[in-house]
């Protein structure tokens, strides 16, 4: 089979499939080679090349003993005749093998694929008996996965993303936790505060004409849709063009803030937006319009303390590196943005704090944010 990387000593070809010598490797671990996709998707981010992960799955009735074997001779095969810059290995132990392409020359994927497939196919024709090849399924995973058309809010793929998918026994233990912290706290919260909705809820059927909540589509973990609660805090009938228009804008760093505050930084939300209710602008100033996130929260589409859930129109504007703030974790009503400078933060140090959270989690963390909620809220700074 041959590579899919530019000859980077003899230089660009008219093709980007060239063969290479074999050298002497071994079949990467599954610990070893989610780690490796973990650094390639990484590398993406940086150099916007994109790669190509290829699994191969044996799953058959004939049991995990022959899958294996007969992956095992996939993997030696992919190994011998592959280059040094691809790289093979365990995508889950004895059950899929995985080839990573990286460094792709050509920006036609179609090409790729019958190109790739089509070797494949001839190769394992070669090396297995006909009957263990019909065994094996094939896909293949293109990272970033909007190279062509841009993601305009569809989920992302989870193969590409096996080590946040499948979280390590320590961290799946502490995401429990997590789990059990967010019912009790939005459980409680929301009968303490039931005699607040009420008050909430007649100002604004009193100071405007339409429903009480606002329902707005989002984005998950892992790019996953759920319907968004919060008070309403504008008048009905808005368009929302104007925000799509200001957030994309901002995101692609074209856009300056037309009415700085004192410290003349940037902000993620627009000022003095004629959209928004007298209600509603107490409303957002004092936070009190995320109340009805509790029932998100309850239901397990989002957490207490978590990233901003992002609108479907903002995640195509994003970059690359920006996705993983969607992936990572899971939205919260609070976060490390919130308590810290809102919305006057600039937004890819936003990003960077929702990853720096994402690395750094702990329930004691949360607990500190969940502490010091309350005085960003009271305090003020950053809100509209």
């Amino acid at each position: 089979m041959t590579p899919l990387r530019e000859n980077r000593v003899a230089g660009p070809t008219n093709s980007p499939f060239e063969a290479d010598s074999a050298v002497e490797r071994d079949v990467l671990n599954e610990k070893m080679f989610r780690r490796m996709l973990a650094i390639e998707r990484k590398r993406t981010e940086r150099s916007k090349e994109p790669f190509l992960l290829m699994l191969l799955d044996a799953g058959s009735p004939a049991g995990p003993e022959m899958n294996g074997t007969v992956l095992e001779a996939m993997a030696n095969s992919l190994l011998a005749s592959s280059r040094e810059t691809d790289i093979v290995g365990w995508y889950k132990e004895s059950t899929i093998v995985g080839v990573m392409f990286t460094g792709l020359a050509v920006n036609d994927k179609n090409s790729i694929l019958s190109t790739i497939l089509s070797r494949v196919k001839s190769m394992f024709r070669d090396d297995l008996i006909f009957k263990k090849f019909n065994q094996v399924s094939i896909s293949f995973h293109f990272f970033p996965d909007d190279w062509d058309h841009g993601n305009s809010g569809r989920p992302s793929n989870p193969a590409l993303y096996p080590d946040l998918t499948s979280p390590g026994n320590r961290r799946r233990s502490l995401l429990i936790v997590k789990r059990i912290i967010d019912i009790a706290g939005s459980a409680l919260a929301l009968i303490l505060c039931s005699p607040l909705f009420v008050a909430i809820a007649l100002a604004i059927k009193v100071s405007s004409k339409g429903s009480v909540l606002f329902r707005q589509q989002r984005i998950g973990q892992y790019g996953k849709l759920f319907t968004f609660l919060k008070f309403r805090s504008m008048y009905v009938n808005n368009d929302d063009f104007v925000h799509q228009k200001f957030v994309t804008e901002l995101i692609s760093s074209e856009s300056k803030d037309k009415s700085p505050g004192k410290d003349g930084d940037g902000v993620y939300k627009l000022k003095d937006d004629k959209r928004i209710t007298g209600v509603g602008r107490f409303l957002r100033r004092t936070s009190l319009d995320e109340l009805p996130q509790l029932f998100n929260v309850l239901q397990g589409e989002m957490s207490l303390v978590g990233p901003r859930p992002a609108i479907p129109y903002e995640l195509a504007a994003y970059q690359t590196w920006h996705r993983r703030r969607v992936l990572e974790t899971k939205p919260g009503i609070t976060g490390v943005w919130q308590v810290t400078g809102r919305s006057r933060v600039k937004f890819d140090e936003m990003v960077r704090m929702d990853l720096r959270y994402a690395l750094a989690w702990s329930p004691w963390l949360d607990v500190k944010i969940l502490l010091r909620t309350p005085f960003a809220v009271i305090r003020g700074s950053g809100a509209y």
